[in-house]
């Protein structure tokens, strides 16, 4: 019965996912999320949702400002807040018009609020959503995107991830996911 509002989440995010190839990331974002669900005591309906509408907000930002807003060309980091203000605001809506438990969605919108820019957790569930969104630098594909959406090397991008791990991740699971990540990308770069 779950699985399915969830899917019901993801076709009401998919129109609002579909700049700065979002709809790739919250894939990726949510199958962390799942791995780390297995070995954290998250609560799936609060997580799950939150990592499918996360990135909703991005809609709302014109898109030829969106690398203002992060990477290692920032000079606009208000925009980065304004995406989670409007996500949440556009999480609500989406969780109201599927009657989704009040309680839960609350909780939901809250994380979404902050999931970039609060630098502290309120709960378990954020800091799962938090890691599952930085873990997706650490996939094939989100090293890709990276690398083409800043111009910067393969190299330059693994070094930076690795020295990232214990700054970035609030779980243990979530560092040895990246570290395992790593490991995979930089294998993957001596096979070519």
């Amino acid at each position: 019965m779950m699985k399915r509002i969830y899917q019901r989440i993801f076709e009401h995010a998919k129109p609002y996912l579909r700049t700065r190839q979002n709809l790739i990331h919250t894939r990726i974002v949510l199958r962390y999320a799942l791995k780390l669900l297995k070995v954290e005591k998250g609560t799936e309906e609060v997580v799950i949702p939150a990592v499918i509408l996360h990135d909703v907000g991005w809609d709302a930002v014109p898109e030829h400002l969106h690398l203002t807003a992060f990477g290692p060309n920032l000079s606009n980091p208000r925009l980065a807040r304004a995406h989670e203000v409007e996500g949440m605001k556009i999480a609500r809506k989406i969780l109201e018009s599927l009657h989704y438990p009040p309680e839960k969605a609350k909780e939901i919108c809250q994380i979404i609020r902050g999931h970039d820019t609060r630098n502290t957790p309120i709960s378990r569930n954020d800091r799962i959503v938090k890691d599952s969104d930085k873990l997706f630098r650490y996939s094939q594909k989100g090293l890709a995107i990276d690398m083409d959406r800043f111009q910067i090397s393969r190299i330059s991008r693994l070094n930076f991830l690795e020295k990232q791990v214990e700054e970035w991740f609030f779980l243990s699971a979530s560092r040895q996911l990246a570290r395992k990540e790593l490991a995979q990308r930089r294998n993957e770069k001596n096979r070519d």
